[in-house]
């Protein structure tokens, strides 16, 4: 518990100082625990979409996130013959505009207790508060917890989060 505290607050400071004039997948990929997500938005080819004007929020998992999926499934997906599966995976964690996290709370308290958002993917994801964090839930019943919030891009926003999320 405590090495994953300090794992992400070191993850925190270097996600966060100075990366304003760098792009979401320049961001991501200046920082080793994205290095697992660059490798798919490359095999994904979306390193264009991703880089281009935006606004984008992207909830990002980080390398511990993809490492949680069972054995095998990251080779699987990278392989040229799931590039639409990858895709539709990814672009799910990408929603058009840029969602700062006090506007990602504030919506969720304005909204009942969760907030649904359409992925780039075009299904929903739902945003809720639990213990004083932002969950992202997928619509199968998985969650994962944004670990860093409000990483400010040139074309967007990231928030690292420690799971996948997986569309239908």
């Amino acid at each position: 518990m405590i090495l994953s505290f300090i794992k992400y607050s070191i993850l925190s400071l270097v996600l966060s100082s100075g990366v304003n004039d760098k792009n979401i997948v320049e961001t991501a990929v200046s920082n080793d625990n994205f290095s697992t997500l660059v490798a798919a938005v490359q095999a994904g080819d979306l390193v264009g979409a991703l880089s281009s004007e935006g606004p984008f929020t992207v909830f990002a998992p980080t390398n511990d996130g993809f490492a949680k999926l069972p054995e095998g499934t990251i080779d699987t997906l990278l392989k040229p013959e799931n590039k639409e599966t990858l895709q539709s995976i990814l672009t799910y964690h990408v929603v058009a505009g840029k969602f700062m996290a006090g506007d990602v709370v504030k919506a969720i308290n304005d909204n009942g207790g969760e907030f649904k958002v359409t992925t780039l993917q075009g299904s929903d994801l739902t945003l809720k508060l639990w213990e004083g964090s932002v969950y992202v839930y997928d619509n199968q019943g998985g969650k994962a917890k944004v670990v860093i919030a409000d990483v400010d891009t040139s074309n967007g926003v990231i928030h690292a989060i420690d799971n996948v999320v997986l569309p239908e």
